[in-house]
């Protein structure tokens, strides 16, 4: 058993920052960073480090370290080593043979350009089609209901595919008090409220990626219980993301944690920060001199002394 694990049986708060190594910190990922360290010392919690490396082809050594670098220069303790998700791709594997296995979810071998088509097929007949809290068009279903032996044999032919949940089969049975969970209503609540987010507006997603052993979803979800953690503290553009994380936890049949979504840091340009767009990079601040100091008081963070 963990310490994460028996933190969890003892009622200790478990508290985590999953940054992603396909870039440099930012200054949002700063103030996650900085919520989450203040929220577990203040209610006696842990406070954990997961490096969520799933993607292959993005995902680069040198970004793993000068996040690290840049935790570190913040003054941002972890009560344990990280855990990178690379070293524990059997145990997402594991996680979608059980989804499998229950028939929830199904191959797909589609190109982009083909789902693309598929969809702008649909829309020129007039019909609305439904896009994701993304923005992104709902999967159309073109391998969903499509014969067995054709499936199996481009398996065992090692062609490339996706797996993607049947999200009507997911949710055949499952009412909304099975998906409730505790939410924090903003990021300075100290008390929760009962709230439940339909899964369905993300249609047939994609769980388990052509290119990576599993999606930031399966995977996240997985590490959550594994790591007893008890609050999910993560931005606001998250919130809707919710919805599919309680879905799978309650087929994989995990306990939810709480969840809190914090307010998204915006760029001078009043735009959400993004690493492709090289926002404000706490790698860039420090050189142009700003201290740990000024970038924890820009915050509201500041440190006492």
């Amino acid at each position: 058993m963990t310490a994460s694990h028996r933190d969890r049986r003892s009622g200790q708060p478990v508290f985590r920052f999953a940054p992603s190594p396909t870039g440099t910190l930012h200054i949002g990922h700063a103030y996650s960073a900085l919520l989450n360290e203040r929220l577990a010392r203040e209610t006696g919690g842990r406070l954990l480090l997961r490096i969520e490396d799933t993607d292959t082809t993005r995902c680069r050594p040198q970004f793993e370290a000068s996040i690290i670098a840049d935790l570190d220069w913040l003054g941002i303790a972890f009560d344990e080593p990280p855990r990178r998700q690379s070293d524990h791709f059997p145990l997402y594997d594991k996680a979608a043979r059980t989804l499998r296995q229950k028939r929830l979810l199904y191959p797909c071998f589609a190109s982009r350009s083909e789902i693309a088509e598929a969809v702008a097929h649909i829309e020129a007949t007039g019909e609305a089609w439904p896009r994701d809290p993304d923005g992104s068009p709902h999967y159309p279903g073109i391998w969903r209901d499509a014969p067995d032996g054709e499936v199996a044999g481009r398996i065992a032919a090692g062609e490339p595919h996706a797996w993607r949940i049947d999200m009507a089969r997911a949710l055949d049975g499952v009412s909304v008090d099975d998906l409730a969970y505790e939410e924090f209503p903003d990021e300075t609540a100290t008390r929760t409220t009962r709230v439940s987010r339909d899964p369905s507006v993300w249609g047939d997603f994609v769980i388990v990626r052509k290119d990576a052993p599993a999606s930031f979803h399966l995977a996240g979800v997985v590490d959550e219980d594994v790591q007893g953690v008890t609050d999910v503290v993560r931005g606001q553009d998250l919130a809707q993301a919710t919805g599919l994380h309680r879905l799978l936890q309650h087929h994989l049949g995990l306990v939810p944690p709480r969840y809190r979504h914090h307010r998204l840091i915006a760029g001078e340009d009043g735009e959400k920060l993004s690493k492709s767009r090289g926002s404000l990079a706490l790698a860039a601040l420090r050189e142009a001199g700003e201290s740990a100091r000024d970038i924890r008081a820009r915050l509201g963070f500041a440190q006492a002394g």
